[in-house]
């Protein structure tokens, strides 16, 4: 019985760190929700999620929800989401089928606040959870990252690498653990498990994304339809390029790359 008790206190624990590691992607998603709810105003919808993004992201800094660096690798998520989403729309991945002012190619500009969400939580995990990387590759990790990016854009016109690039990430992170701390109990798992989990409520988040109509992909124009499954592996990969940009802004990560786990 003490065992169950402990193992649910932790649990509930778990749960409530991860909640509060995802409280920017909360009101974000949320804002997002609830501005459909808005009677019809002067200010475009997106224009108005954009503003409060902005006024979202302003409030995390001042709350201490996110460091000086914290917000350097939230700002370049930011960025690269941005470019992500101006390449993908181009190419009729998804759309953003309602008018704003602040829409740049058909992408408006709150569109890197939904990457951002995903640096702000890896960010607030790294610190909620006490995070200690062991037996990490940055090099190798920094180019396989970046051929996952690119990746997503150069399969439009070349052969799909996600399988092969799955695949040297596996090898790429073999031996490599994360330890984490939940009250006063530590864990440890391998690092690409954390990619799969980490990918998995990441597809969930954008089933509740695309049914608050943050965005739309082409089966969801006539009507929400669940997005697909595929979607899950993909996120799995993208938060590579996520979590690199976070190692680097972390000296203790980059010096225990080469430790063993302890």
């Amino acid at each position: 019985m003490v065992t169950i008790t402990h193992w649910t206190h932790q649990l509930l624990r778990f749960g409530w760190l991860q909640a509060r590691s995802c409280a920017f992607a909360f009101a974000l998603v949320g804002g997002i929700a609830a501005s459909r709810l808005l009677p019809e105003l002067p200010v475009a919808r997106y224009d108005l999620v954009l503003l409060y993004g902005i006024g979202l992201a302003v409030l995390a800094r001042r709350l201490g929800w996110d460091s000086a660096r914290d917000t350097w690798v939230i700002a370049g998520c930011h960025l690269i989401g941005l470019l992500f989403e101006l390449v993908k729309v181009r190419m009729g991945s998804w759309s953003y089928p309602e008018d704003a002012l602040t829409k740049v190619a058909g992408v408006p500009l709150y569109g890197g606040f939904l990457y951002a969400a995903v640096g702000s939580y890896v960010c607030r995990a790294w610190h909620l959870f006490d995070l200690r990387v062991y037996g990490y590759r940055p090099r190798i990790m920094a180019v396989l990252a970046a051929g996952v990016y690119l990746n997503f854009f150069t399969h439009h016109w070349l052969p799909d690498l996600r399988w092969v690039l799955a695949a040297a990430l596996v090898c790429a992170t073999a031996g490599t653990w994360v330890r984490f701390r939940v009250g006063a109990r530590e864990h440890r798992m391998p690092l690409a498990l954390a990619f799969v989990l980490i990918g998995f409520f990441l597809w969930v988040a954008e089933n509740i994304a695309t049914y608050a109509g943050a965005w739309s992909y082409p089966d969801q124009l006539g009507g929400w339809q669940p997005v697909s499954v595929a979607k899950f592996g993909a996120w799995a990969l993208l938060i590579t390029v996520t979590f690199v940009l976070a190692a680097r802004q972390r000296p203790d990560c980059q010096r225990r790359a080469m430790a063993s786990t302890p």
